[in-house]
């Protein structure tokens, strides 16, 4: 089929500021009209356009992840781009941006290329985010025009830190002659050699190394006051994964004085804090660790107050071996494209009150916004067909086994989700059934 008609569901876009019951005619992978119930069915029957009811369900945007780990080229034992993308179908995604941290590091138009090819099955749309120094290494920066016009979104060597101030403050003025956003891992890792989680009481009774708030936030501050210097409007700073309440402190401020800095929070940096460590649980150790429940509740702050432009997962996965390994030796990451938008709607929607229209700009709308992903973050006529159709009081329990990608490493398994994905549409096409 060429042609859906979604019909009987609330719409939500806060693009178009739109909630109202809609119904939405897609035709050829874009969308063709929105119109109050009952008014297309003409129109699709001449389509012949599949039917999908929604009545009683949540129409919205596709979601979109702007900082996912899809780990091919190299890595295809933990995921591939085809178990990655279904995966985050399931989760309501319809596009992912891969970072670079592959083997070979994404940091060359062939690497993209490979990445891009329809041989890699991806079951929604993939942007890749290149590599902003060679090998990202911290030292040579990469062919940023070349790179954007073969596909490139933004440029990081997200996974390590951009460390010298001088090729810094060059990503910073290359990226932004070219339109590309930088995005940082902040981590000064001069200051979290062999640490694995966060430094507090926590990991003093676990006997474990702690990574300090300041190895964060002093590299944000850093990085602003490099933006601050290049003097160019169209320089873009992005904070990856911000996870505390100093950090957050200093992109607040840079934002007051009017620079172009925006940031994101993973759901598991507002649904937990470092306890979830409990006793050495690996699917608790991530990159950055989970902090204190001061830091949490900043994160959560955040998001209510608009300073977090958007939500993103950080989708690590990890073959089970990997993680089944003392806890200093495993590696930092967990799956979370399935749950990301289970635990916001819980957190955020239920339990803090942000509205629906609120959740849905900080999964799709701000996302798109943010990598300028033209046609995708809104249902207007004419942008890509791309929606998750979704109820939001459906409550279901999240089983990491029964999870789409090759990976289960989560530490949310077993936990009640609110809002349960009934489809998941790209470009038309529907590539999940709840």
């Amino acid at each position: 089929m060429n042609a859906l008609l979604i019909r009987n569901g609330k719409l939500i876009d806060p693009a178009q500021g739109i909630e109202a019951e809609r119904d939405l005619l897609f035709k050829d992978g874009r969308v063709l009209a929105i119109e109050p119930p009952g008014k297309l069915r003409t129109a699709a029957k001449n389509e012949g356009a599949e039917e999908l009811d929604a009545t009683g369900l949540v129409v919205a945007p596709g979601l979109i992840d702007i900082h996912v780990h899809l780990r091919e080229p190299g890595q295809g034992h933990k995921e591939t781009i085809a178990s990655g993308t279904s995966a985050a179908a399931a989760g309501g995604f319809t596009a992912v941006a891969a970072m670079p941290n592959t083997v070979p590091v994404n940091d060359s138009v062939d690497t993209m290329r490979w990445m891009l090819a329809p041989e890699r099955n991806a079951a929604i749309r993939v942007y890749p985010i290149a590599a902003a120094t060679r090998g990202s290494m911290g030292e040579t920066l990469t062919e940023f025009s070349a790179l954007k016009a073969a596909g490139a979104v933004a440029v990081t060597d997200d996974g390590k830190p951009i460390l010298g101030e001088a090729i810094m403050r060059h990503a910073l003025l290359t990226a932004a002659r070219s339109g590309l956003p930088v995005i940082q891992h902040a981590e000064d890792t001069r200051l979290t050699g062999g640490c694995s989680m966060n430094a507090g009481a926590m990991a003093f009774r676990l006997g474990l190394r702690g990574m300090t708030v300041e190895s964060e936030s002093s590299l944000v501050e850093r990085d602003i006051k490099l933006l601050a210097a290049v003097k160019d409007s169209r320089a873009h700073l992005h904070v990856a994964h911000l996870s505390t309440a100093a950090a957050l402190d200093h992109v607040r401020k840079a934002r007051r004085n009017g620079l172009h800095v925006t940031c994101e929070v993973t759901p598991h940096h507002f649904a937990l804090n470092e306890e979830a460590v409990g006793y050495y649980n690996t699917n608790a150790k991530m990159n950055p660790p989970l902090r204190s429940e001061k830091d949490r509740e900043a994160m959560i702050a955040g998001l209510l107050d608009g300073t977090i432009d958007c939500i993103a997962t950080d989708h690590a996965p990890h073959a089970a071996h990997e993680k089944e390994q003392e806890f200093e030796r495993a590696p930092n990451g967990i799956t979370g494209l399935e749950t990301a938008l289970g635990l916001s709607l819980g957190f955020l929607y239920r339990k803090h009150k942000l509205s629906l229209g609120r959740v849905i700009a900080l999964l799709s709308t701000n996302p798109a916004h943010l990598l300028s992903l033209k046609g995708r973050g809104s249902l207007a006529v004419g942008n890509f067909a791309d929606a998750v159709v979704f109820d939001p009081a459906r409550e279901w329990i999240y089983d990491a086994k029964a999870s789409r990608s090759k990976s289960k490493n989560s530490p949310f398994s077993g936990w009640s989700m609110l809002g349960q994905v009934r489809a998941t549409v790209s470009e038309g096409r529907i590539v999940f059934r709840g």
